[in-house]
């Protein structure tokens, strides 16, 4: 039996606490100029101590729920996309999975870093097509303030909190229409956090605080992300024209144009969350479109392009039918 899988909704969540670029004159030595100019930020939320990513995910299903008029009793695996989990173990999907009352699923948490939500769709549309569910709530979880390095002004101007989540479920007709994902991890020193693991390639780190170096990371994503948006269009049998809506991980504003550049896609048809929320890792990608469904720039049929890239290094991307 061939089974086809769509996505049936979204929502997202950003904590209310908000960190401006003003802020950080006062915390490092920066401006809100230089930042804006270099990255597209103007300000990024913070979660409070006592929020966690299990929370931010938390809010985002409920505002999924309320705002798509879905159902989540039927719902039979749980996947969460987030590299700040609550604990090492348990997963956060388990813990949203008893939270929301989910019963009778299977619960994982993927660690893809920035790629994490198109891995989770990704994930979800395979375990639909396979037969082997019919209804999977993938969720998009960060809580990067945590480990960011407040004195180091070369990533604390970019990193923020949020999150996000989708409802995939079986269908007469399928959402996904492409998908590829692939991973380099020569470059696992360009962006990384320490953990059990203190040393990586020739860095000694146990600060256990994201590192980035910035340069190398910027070089491999305006290269890389054009070749993948190609893959994905040739797999769809598409052209870049027939792209409804392009949304890329908001990494930082000139990457994202500098891909779009090379592709061929207007800033009108771009959406990004980078410039109030930052670069928020999985929860980017659903903290943009949310808003682009409810005041209705997204319409039904709508073709979309999702493009996940970030630590490992690892990228993931998509196209689908809204």
């Amino acid at each position: 039996m061939i089974s086809f899988a769509r996505i049936s909704g979204v929502g997202a969540y950003a904590p209310e606490r908000a960190l401006t670029n003003t802020d950080l004159e006062g915390m490092v030595e920066t401006t809100n100029d230089w930042i804006v100019q270099r990255t597209g930020i103007r300000e990024r939320r913070l979660s409070r101590p006592d929020e966690f990513t299990s929370d931010l995910c938390y809010m985002a299903v409920n505002d999924l729920i309320s705002g798509c008029d879905v159902s989540l009793v039927d719902v039979d695996h749980v996947i969460v996309a987030t590299v700040t989990p609550d604990y090492a173990f348990p997963s956060v999907a388990a813990l949203l999975q008893h939270r929301l009352g989910i019963h009778n699923a299977g619960a994982i948490d993927i660690g893809a870093a920035c790629a994490g939500f198109a891995h989770g769709l990704v994930l979800a549309n395979a375990l639909i097509t396979s037969n082997t569910c019919n209804k999977v709530l993938v969720a998009a979880g960060e809580t990067l303030s945590k480990i960011v390095d407040y004195s180091d002004r070369t990533t604390c101007i970019l990193f923020g909190d949020g999150g996000g989540a989708a409802l995939v479920e079986r269908s007469a007709k399928g959402s996904f229409l492409a998908a590829d994902y692939q991973a380099d991890g020569s470059y696992a020193a360009a962006l990384y956090c320490t953990d059990l693991r203190t040393t990586i390639d020739r860095y000694d780190d146990d600060s256990r605080k994201i590192r980035q170096q910035g340069r190398a990371v910027y070089k491999w994503a305006v290269s890389t992300m054009p070749l993948a948006v190609n893959r994905l269009l040739t797999k769809a049998n598409l052209s870049i024209d027939e792209i409804d809506w392009f949304v890329p991980h908001s990494a930082n504003l000139r990457i994202v144009e500098s891909i779009c550049d090379t592709v061929g896609v207007p800033p009108s048809k771009t959406l990004t969350s980078i410039t109030d929320f930052g670069n928020s890792s999985a929860a980017s990608i659903p903290l943009a479109i949310t808003p682009a469904i409810r005041d209705r720039r997204i319409k039904s049929g709508d073709k979309i392009m999702i493009l996940g890239f970030g630590g490992g290094l690892v990228w993931a991307g998509a196209i689908f039918e809204m």
